[in-house]
């Protein structure tokens, strides 16, 4: 039988998992694969699993649990090892790796922070601060018919909102840095320049919200910022 992985801990975690179930319909009972020094939570894995809302959450409630009473490593909805003994034999090798980030980990939680610009916002200071830019874009309106114009323009363009992107993104992360533990980089998306998680202690929480605050006031209307936490320290397992 496969087995469904929801979180590695210490051999010393309370796992005080009564009345969790985990994936499933019916619900699978949680048990324990254990070594020397540490534990994963796990369950029979269910044929057919997909991401639904009752498996997801319960997938969550089971790492909420655990992090509630000490130091887990949650592990992304729907990783399914052969048996068992593989999981064992996981635990062994990377024993020290996983000990580190338990250690790491301890007392936090994630927070993911995305950050949006209005495009019009960026563009208007593209070509006000642009005097190349400002040429390109006189010629274009005069020549319709300079397509290599048109095409430096669109790339200059292009580069001069990377690099204003580029620069935001640095600026933000490092006056919110000094209050956490880590951060972890996520790919931008077409709609946010700035997508990024950092490792909190909880006692630093509330600062740390202040402190993204005060970063959205700082920017202004024209910046969208959006904080999701705190979540399990995905990022950082």
């Amino acid at each position: 039988m496969a087995t469904y992985l929801y979180a590695i801990t210490g051999a010393d975690h309370p796992l005080q998992l009564s009345g969790v179930t985990g994936v499933g319909d019916p619900a699978a009972p949680l048990r324990t694969v254990r070594t020397k020094k540490l534990c994963a939570v796990v369950s029979d894995a269910p044929d057919g699993l997909r991401a639904k809302r009752r498996d997801v959450a319960a997938h969550q409630s089971v790492q909420e649990r655990l992090l509630a009473d000490g130091a887990a490593l949650p592990m992304r909805f729907g990783l399914i090892g052969p048996d068992d003994a593989q999981v064992v034999s996981a635990l062994e090798e990377h024993r020290d790796t996983y000990t580190q980030r338990l250690e790491e980990v301890d007392g936090c939680r994630e927070y993911h922070l995305k950050v949006a610009r209005d495009e019009d916002d960026v563009l208007r200071e593209v070509v006000r601060e642009s005097a190349e830019v400002r040429r390109l874009n006189e010629r274009t309106r005069q020549h319709p018919e300079a397509y290599d114009d048109k095409v430096a323009l669109g790339e200059l363009i292009s580069q001069e909102v990377r690099a204003r992107e580029d620069r935001a993104r640095a600026d933000i992360v490092d006056r919110l840095a000094p209050l956490a533990v880590r951060t972890a980089d996520a790919e931008p998306t077409k709609q946010h320049f700035l997508s990024v998680s950092f490792l909190v202690e909880r006692e630093k929480a509330a600062a740390f919200s202040e402190a993204v605050h005060a970063e959205a006031e700082r920017h202004g209307d024209t910046h969208t910022f959006g904080l999701h936490g705190p979540l399990p320290p995905y990022s950082f397992v």
